[in-house]
């Protein structure tokens, strides 16, 4: 069964929706330390999902590294415990032809070749027409719908997600200026363990990943409309909450190379969003990728899905969404 397939089942949307294309980590391939890169440049890498991210009104990723050429690099990799990505700027436009409209900077690799490989990485983005978020906000507007998005993060940043009364301040602050406010987060730990969402505070490696639930409970009782998680590398559980959706984690979707991609971490899925023109959540889809070293391939099986719903139902006290079996589901009691 092919993506596009499936996608042509749904219906027109009405006017006054939103649709929302999300995926979770994205890198393409690095050339440091040593050159890790896909063939043709990685011009294949999101051809199976590009007919699903190009019909999204926004299509949103988390951008796992930073696209410049050489500096140097500002952690020390001999400790095994940090990891540095540079993708080799000949290779951003991929993700213009893959669709994406937006991506976040807001987590803990966009300084892996300090202030210099950033400020390379918002040129060529700037470039390419592909807006971002790091420590400011992006406004995309479709059919006259303000939509700002912001991003956090547990590291030493302008928008922490350990610091939960700043985030709702400045979520409740875009909330009076835009239309909806969609929040972005990198937090969580780590590995093929994590994909259980727990309650509290989530530690790895001794750092502090922040209290998920809280954080997200938080901020959209700030106003958020919609939360989007990254950082764990594998799929976890979604809640609705005030009829507002929240994505915990939405894994590895194209890392090709450097990044593990065995057993849940090459789970890739793509998360489909419609919302009204008030923030609700409509209905949704999770299309099932896998990774098996070449970007993100269609998966017939649906595992990726099954996942999904399963970790959603045993992972919240309550149930909230109600889950067909192709993919879709929605609120319990819209």
């Amino acid at each position: 069964m092919k993506p596009l397939a499936v996608l042509l089942t749904f219906s027109v949307l009405q006017a006054g929706t939103l649709s929302i294309a999300a995926v979770g980590d994205i890198m393409m391939g690095s050339d440091y330390p040593t050159p890790r890169l896909p063939p043709e440049d990685g011009r294949l890498l999101f051809s199976d999902a590009k007919d699903i991210l190009v019909r999204a009104d926004i299509a949103f990723g988390n951008l796992e590294g930073v696209i410049c050429k050489g500096g140097e690099c500002a952690k020390d990799l001999n400790s095994g415990y940090y990891f540095a990505f540079r993708i080799p700027p000949r290779m951003a436009g991929n993700l213009k032809e893959a669709g994406f409209d937006l991506l976040n900077l807001a987590n803990n690799h966009s300084h892996d070749f300090g202030e210099e490989g950033l400020r390379q990485t918002k040129r060529i983005l700037d470039s390419l027409g592909i807006d971002y978020i790091d420590d400011g906000v992006a406004v995309l507007t479709v059919d006259s719908i303000e939509v700002a998005f912001i991003g956090f993060y547990y590291g030493r940043c302008k928008n922490s997600l350990l610091e939960i009364e700043p985030a709702v301040a400045k979520v409740e602050s875009l909330d009076r200026l835009y239309d909806l406010v969609v929040v972005s987060f990198h937090g969580g730990k780590e590995g093929n363990k994590a994909i259980h969402l727990p309650r509290g505070v989530e530690y790895y490696y001794g750092e502090n990943r922040g209290d998920l639930r809280r954080f997200a409970h938080a901020v959209i009782d700030g106003g958020a409309d919609l939360v989007i998680g990254h950082g764990p590398h594998v799929p976890r559980g979604m809640e609705l909450y005030k009829g507002r959706l929240i994505a915990y984690s939405l894994g590895n979707f194209c890392t090709y190379r450097g990044i593990n991609i065995k057993g849940y971490c090459g789970y890739a899925p793509l998360l489909w969003v419609e919302l009204d023109e008030e923030g609700r959540f409509l209905m949704g889809r999770i299309y099932s990728f896998r990774q098996y070293g070449g970007g993100p391939k269609w998966d017939g099986t649906g595992e990726v899905f099954s996942l999904i719903r399963n970790l959603s139902a045993t992972d919240f006290s309550i149930p909230t969404l109600e889950f067909g079996s192709d993919g879709t589901f929605y609120p319990i009691n819209p």
